[in-house]
């Protein structure tokens, strides 16, 4: 055989040392990703229970909003069964009503946050209690004040009831008072008696003679006597009416009278009497005139509205001497 200087084709075993190195790289390697992934498992765990702990978080504070909500409207409730029952009492109680205003806003501000805190929680938690404690003294006045309105709304019924007997009582004593003083005014009218007409001659000489010749007469001379019992002392109007034969009545325009009884008339004087309660007074009054004429002359006296006397006298046509 032949020898050469060939190196041999024939693979050599590699050296132990090579070994060892190799297996130790890969074994840290696997250490490595064996730690790692241990590592990622961990992380995952406890991502896991952060997110388990933030969704019970959250889910209690859902629950607390929700619960605090539900207070919050049944305090709403009680709030607006007592402003909506009693809209009179209003007005007393607005200083109140307005410190109620401000926790309600406060408190919705809250509950309508949605990233609202525990903290923010328990704050309005606190302010719906603070609530409830002034809806509960509100309610305490409102008692209070509705129990002092039907004291009063009592009292002004009875005082509604009372008014209405004095109405009654005030009305009927003002039918009896007007009653007795229309009797009082048709018993305090004048009597009249005595009743005279005198026709009266006036001569040059300034002496006056009666005479019943119509050319000759100057005026008719009206007499007549007054009395009353209960008619007090004071001023009284009589009115005289006298109607000359032709039927017209003695007048200047003007001179209405009413009656009572013959509705209005026209009158021919008035004669004021100053009257002395209880004493019988004579009354005269002339009537003036250019020319009286033949006839009879009727005499009305009046007073207050009704007639109390009349009488007659007649002028006669003169003679050929007269």
């Amino acid at each position: 055989m032949t020898n050469t200087n060939y190196p041999s084709a024939t693979p050599q075993s590699e050296p132990n040392s090579s070994k060892n190195s190799k297996n130790i790289i890969i074994g840290l390697l696997a250490a490595g990703l064996l730690g790692t992934w241990g590592y990622l498992l961990w992380d995952k765990n406890k991502s896991g229970e952060k997110i388990m702990q933030q969704q019970t978080q959250i889910a209690s504070l859902d629950s607390a909003k929700a619960d605090l909500q539900t207070e919050f409207d049944n305090a709403l409730t009680r709030l607006d069964s007592i402003t909506g029952a009693n809209n009179n009492l209003q007005g007393q109680l607005s200083d109140r009503q307005k410190e109620i205003e401000s926790k309600k806003a406060e408190i919705r501000r809250i509950l309508n946050d949605k990233n609202a805190t525990q903290a923010q929680l328990t704050k309005a938690r606190a302010m719906i209690t603070e609530l409830n404690d002034k809806i509960t003294s509100l309610e305490a006045e409102v008692t209070r004040l509705t129990g002092e309105n039907q004291e009063l709304t009592a009292a002004n019924t009875t005082l509604k009831e009372e008014k209405a007997g004095l109405e009654t009582n005030l009305s009927s004593t003002k039918a009896e008072k007007e009653n007795l003083e229309k009797t009082v005014d048709v018993g305090s009218t004048f009597s009249a008696s005595n009743i005279a007409v005198t026709p009266v001659d006036e001569r040059k000489s300034g002496k006056e003679k009666v005479s019943s010749t119509a050319k000759r007469v100057d005026k008719l001379v009206v007499s007549f006597d007054i009395e009353n019992r209960i008619a007090k002392s004071g001023p009284a109007d009589m009115y005289l009416i006298v109607t000359s034969p032709d039927g017209k009545v003695i007048s200047d325009a003007g001179n209405v009278l009413n009656t009572r009884a013959d509705g209005d008339k026209t009158f021919t004087a008035r004669i004021p009497v100053n009257y002395e309660q209880g004493t019988r007074q004579t009354v005269s009054f002339p009537i003036k005139q250019n020319d009286f004429k033949t006839g009879n002359y009727k005499v009305e006296i009046y007073h207050n509205g009704f007639k109390i006397g009349e009488g007659v006298r007649s002028l006669k046509k003169g003679g050929l001497f007269g």
